[in-house]
């Protein structure tokens, strides 16, 4: 199974896509903008490279805090 993603620019297109969608009994569902952020960020923490480790203390010092 392959995922699309579509981003339409009003809601009169997002009606006719997911009309079209239910006519050809594909399934969808409607993200909000959350569960769109969310699928990124999960996307780029699979991708990060977890074989080194950085101290408490570098990623406070980014922060900006102690």
């Amino acid at each position: 199974m392959n995922t699309l993603i579509v981003s339409t620019k009003n809601k009169e297109e997002l009606k006719l896509v997911t009309d079209l969608l239910k006519k050809m009994h594909i399934v969808n569902k409607e993200l909000t903008a959350e569960e769109l952020e969310d699928s990124g960020l999960l996307i780029l923490m699979k991708q990060a490279d977890r074989s080194q480790k950085v101290s408490r203390e570098k990623v406070m010092a980014k922060l900006g805090r102690k």
